[in-house]
């Protein structure tokens, strides 16, 4: 995202198969990055969990359900920025 916004350097993209998968992913993030020293600058979407943003400044991360990804082609919207590919 270097270059093209400004309201960070990176997006971290991921999708679960559910609202409970996309919220367990959540959680497991947070207490990672938690363990590391780092606190979320906010988290929003934690009700109904079919698109959760976890704000970490220079990194957002988005959390989709399968079909709320699907509806909002967040990847299609930052199109030309770099794909770093993670399993």
């Amino acid at each position: 995202m270097q270059g093209l916004t400004q309201i960070a350097d990176y997006f971290v993209i991921c999708t679960g198969e559910s609202t409970t998968q996309v919220k367990a992913i959540e959680e497991q993030i947070e207490e990672k990055l938690q363990q590391a020293g780092m606190k979320p600058r906010g988290i929003e979407g934690l009700k109904k969990s079919v698109w959760i943003l976890m704000d970490y400044g220079d990194v957002i991360v988005h959390i989709f359900e399968e079909q709320t990804r699907s509806f909002y082609e967040l990847d299609k919207l930052w199109i030309d920025a770099k794909k770093i590919q993670m399993e």
